[in-house]
């Protein structure tokens, strides 16, 4: 029988973790969920967000960091030049997916992307290119 004036406790322990990158998934469509996971089991920290909007805008919130690299679905993008120039305003790679249409569109074809991948493409693709992409700036800071 169990003593009843023993409580039992839990023992929380710490690891100190790695930081991981963190990562912009830009996407209007379900496929932004599945990305992150695949990105997740890779050992980064992806944030969603369904526009570029959403995602400039998380920035002015205290509790949200500048992403190391972002991957931008132009599907279903409201896309304007104060739009483009403002995710490119950031610096950083930006690896942009889209069929013929979005890549055909002039605003998208002014800019110098570190990546342009056409669709179809598999998210253990693009995952690879994020993996080089990341390996790539790490080595060269």
């Amino acid at each position: 029988m169990k003593d009843s004036s023993m409580k039992s406790r839990r023992i929380v322990i710490h690891h100190p973790r790695k930081k991981e990158p963190i990562l912009w998934v830009i996407d209007s469509e379900q496929p932004r969920a599945l990305l992150r996971a695949e990105l997740i089991e890779r050992g980064y920290d992806p944030y969603g967000f369904i526009t570029i909007s959403d995602a400039l805008d998380s920035l002015s919130r205290a509790s949200s960091s500048k992403p190391q690299l972002i991957i931008l679905e132009l599907r279903g993008q409201n896309l304007s030049g104060r739009v483009v120039e403002g995710i490119r305003n950031l610096g950083i790679p930006i690896i942009v997916l889209g069929g013929t249409a979005e890549l055909n569109d002039s605003l998208i074809q002014q800019q110098q992307w570190a990546v342009i991948l056409r669709r179809p493409v598999s998210l253990g693709k693009i995952a690879d290119v994020v993996q080089q992409l990341i390996s790539k700036n790490q080595t060269a800071a």
